[in-house]
């Protein structure tokens, strides 16, 4: 009756350690595969498609390959200008260089014959402009959104994703 007692006793003990260790796996097997699932999730989009700027192809003059895998950076000359003053800031002005984020090498030489007539409609903007209008970030971003939308207007109708600030500067 005792061996019969210590095998009853002993039986529980094994049922409760595959519980155990199946419940550990499954949680092992659900963080591989989330780990998985993420890393590929994260990788596919930073492989470099054939012909981009990362394989060494020349980019336009003027210009310099892209950041990013499609994208490539086209920079504008620095241009300085004097800021609205509303009779309070006597002689404020603004330095800005900024490049264009473009698609391709294709759209990079479309947009150069039309570089005179964005950095037309960047100075006559830019002009009006007041110290004020530039303070804080929200400031900054507006900028950067009218800009975008006056060399989309000025190029129309090839198209600049995104316009990127190397350098402001508000004396």
């Amino acid at each position: 009756m005792a061996a019969e007692a210590d095998i009853e006793d002993g039986a529980p003990a094994k049922k409760g350690i595959p519980k155990l260790f199946i419940i550990i796996g499954a949680a092992a097997i659900v963080v591989l595969l989330g780990g998985a699932g993420l890393f590929m999730f994260l990788s596919a989009g930073s492989a470099p498609a054939e012909g981009d700027a990362a394989h060494g192809e020349a980019a336009a003059d003027g210009a310099v390959a892209g950041a990013a895998a499609h994208t490539f950076i086209f920079n504008l000359p620095p241009m300085i200008v004097n800021l609205n003053n509303d009779g309070a800031d006597a002689g404020a002005f603004m330095k800005l260089t900024v490049a264009l984020e473009v698609a391709n090498q294709e759209m990079m030489v479309a947009i150069q014959p039309s570089m005179a007539k964005v950095i037309d409609a960047f100075q006559v903007y830019l002009r009006e402009l007041r110290r004020s209008d530039l303070e804080g970030s929200a400031g900054v971003y507006r900028l950067k959104e009218e800009l975008l939308r006056r060399v989309n207007v000025a190029i129309y109708p090839n198209k600049v994703e995104s316009i990127l600030f190397k350098e402001i500067l508000v004396q």
